[in-house]
């Protein structure tokens, strides 16, 4: 029976190319909302949420920009495609995210000793109530995209309106509490733990992107379904040295064959393009090498 938990689809990059601009269209709104709204509350976890909308329209530009890129086909100086710039990318994202979060952090340290009064919070409701329901309609559509392509960039891109999307309702609660409570120390808590989250969303991205351009093996679901395939074929006698790897949307695919010694060269070829073909019908995105090696029957006398 088939798992349906490993089989990528064949990547739709019309569909990656729109997740990504819809994310730079979504992070452009925000962005422009949420510096009116913390200009006239005053509001340090308003703030946060408002570097970290930046962030997300800096990342998402540059998420398109790459995509452009990673889709490009393997040519003369490219021969296994372009796909790790995704995983570049990522690594840049990274640094960004990271000296944000910083930042945040130096300016929370600040506020704890100079707790200041907000203002106009039934703007600042308003317009994180408006943020909170954009971002949730791009995270559901970023993870359909995923769902559909695989794409690293734009999963790395709905990390970050994931935490949007969180620090939009931790913004909503520590702004109406420190105004009707007089609970100003809740807003710099609040904004001090959006930093520490921005922070640990992105040494997750950063791993991930590592693995990639470290060639790390792929998850054991995908390796386990494609041992089953070449093992299913009736005239091999095994298999050894698998090798797996990803680039952007393209998974690479290494092993050794074993056949009978006595088959001809074309017979054994015809043998391997089956189990090839094989893994391609269950991987589209697959590129597959195989070596033939020759095996002999085991003396029993």
């Amino acid at each position: 029976m088939e798992d349906k938990n490993v089989v990528p689809l064949t990547p739709d990059f019309s569909l990656v190319k729109l997740a990504s601009k819809a994310a730079i269209g979504a992070a452009s709104v925000m962005v422009l909302a949420k510096f009116y709204a913390w200009f006239q509350t005053g509001s340090l976890s308003l703030q946060a949420s408002l570097v970290d909308s930046m962030l997300d329209i800096l990342a998402s530009i540059l998420n398109f920009i790459i995509i452009r890129q990673a889709i490009k086909p393997a040519d003369k100086e490219h021969r296994f495609g372009h796909g790790k710039a995704e995983a570049i990318g990522g690594l840049v994202q990274t640094a960004f995210i990271a000296g944000s979060a910083a930042w945040l952090i130096i300016d929370v340290a600040h506020r704890l000793f100079e707790p200041q009064p907000l203002s106009h919070v039934v703007l600042g409701n308003s317009v994180m109530v408006a943020a909170t329901i954009i971002t949730g309609a791009l995270i559901v559509f970023q993870r359909y995209v995923v769902k559909r392509t695989k794409s690293l960039a734009i999963k790395a891109d709905s990390v970050h309106y994931e935490t949007d999307f969180l620090t939009n309702i931790g913004v909503l609660i520590s702004l109406n509490l420190s105004v009707y409570f007089g609970w100003l120390w809740l807003d710099v808590v609040v904004g001090g733990v959006i930093a520490v989250y921005i922070f640990v969303a992105s040494l997750k991205i950063a791993l991930s992107s590592v693995d990639v351009l470290m060639d790390k093996e792929l998850d054991n679901e995908t390796r386990i379904a494609i041992k089953k395939i070449i093992s299913c074929h009736p005239r091999i006698h095994g298999f050894h040295d698998l090798r797996t790897r990803s680039s952007g949307y393209h998974m690479f695919v290494q092993f050794h064959l074993d056949l009978d010694k006595n088959l001809p060269l074309w017979e054994a070829h015809q043998i391997g393009e089956e189990v090839e073909q094989m893994i391609i019908e269950k991987f589209p995105t697959a590129e597959v090498i195989i070596h033939h090696d020759a095996y002999s029957q085991p003396n029993i006398n």
